[in-house]
């Protein structure tokens, strides 16, 4: 089904494995600018139940912190999100303002953060490849021509601490290295780019022979507003559930746990539905959905 109303079934079984009760925070959560598309509430559990407090990022992301218990402490969720069943929008003629143009929130997006080294090395790399490449739309997707041909997809290559540079001169990674570097280069060509993660099926495209996981894409600040790109697929793509965004991965990681974990268990589902399924169980939602 694709260009119509559609309903898409999402949720998560992730289990992490504790030596001792630890404290963390989390941003497993549907972004709040999608609440008004949620046809199922999110139920989000801990088990062993614990209590769930909930508070709002300085990025907007709506995110949840608890006290876990030692053993094995386990995260469920499930909602059901209606979607319009388009492709990411396509505008070639937004326009790339000029750094004295841009709204203030929106700077921090153009200076170096923990994966996006803007000075530097790439800096110099970015010009040389973009520079004369066509403002605005045109720019960007030359930039996730690039990457999209740069780097090679492999699950086994994964490194939690690669950084864009490193990711440029290895060549490989996975999908949140694709975006480190599209972001770092169109920070060094000026343009405002954020990490996003999110939920992202394979509707409307062949099957992938891979585990379903979350998915990294990022967003640039053209004209007026942000817009969706994603350098590892490089097209248009149906269904993507935002959870939240930031300058890089290390402001939107799933769970940030202070002591000693290991993940036992990582199961993410997002399925088309045909139809509303009929339940008579009533679910709970994080305080302020």
């Amino acid at each position: 089904m694709s260009g119509s109303y559609m309903l898409i079934h999402i949720g998560y079984d992730i289990e992490y494995e504790l030596p001792s009760t630890a404290e963390a925070f989390f941003a497993l959560s549907i972004h709040p600018s999608r609440w008004n598309c949620v046809r199922k509430k999110e139920c989000l559990r801990i088990d062993p139940h614990v209590p769930i407090g909930s508070f709002n990022d300085t990025f907007g992301n709506y995110c949840g912190r608890a006290t876990l218990p030692a053993g094995i402490v386990r995260f469920t969720n499930d909602a059901i999100v209606e979607d319009d069943g388009l492709p990411d929008p396509i505008n070639r003629s937004a326009r790339q303002l000029k750094v004295n143009e841009l709204p203030p929130a929106v700077l921090q997006f153009l200076l170096s953060s923990r994966y996006c080294e803007v000075d530097g090395e790439l800096l110099q790399v970015a010009w040389g490849l973009f520079g004369s490449t066509q403002e605005g739309w045109e720019r960007v997707q030359a930039i996730c021509d690039f990457v999209h041909r740069r780097l090679r997809f492999d699950y086994n290559q994964a490194r939690a601490t690669r950084t864009a540079l490193e990711a440029y001169r290895e060549g490989v990674g996975v999908c949140r290295d694709f975006m480190h570097l599209a972001i770092t280069f169109c920070r060094c060509m000026n343009i405002p780019a954020r990490y996003a993660t999110g939920y992202l099926g394979d509707i409307c495209v062949p099957p992938v022979p891979f585990p379903m996981d979350f998915s990294a894409w990022f967003e640039v600040f053209l004209e007026d507003r942000w817009w969706t790109f994603d350098a590892r697929h490089n097209e248009r793509r149906v269904g993507r559930i935002l959870m939240a965004t930031g300058r890089d991965a290390a402001d939107v990681a799933l769970s940030t746990i202070f002591g000693q974990h290991r993940v036992a268990k990582f199961k993410v589902w997002t399925d088309e539905l045909n139809e509303m399924p009929q339940s008579n169980e009533s679910s709970m939602l994080l305080d302020a959905v």
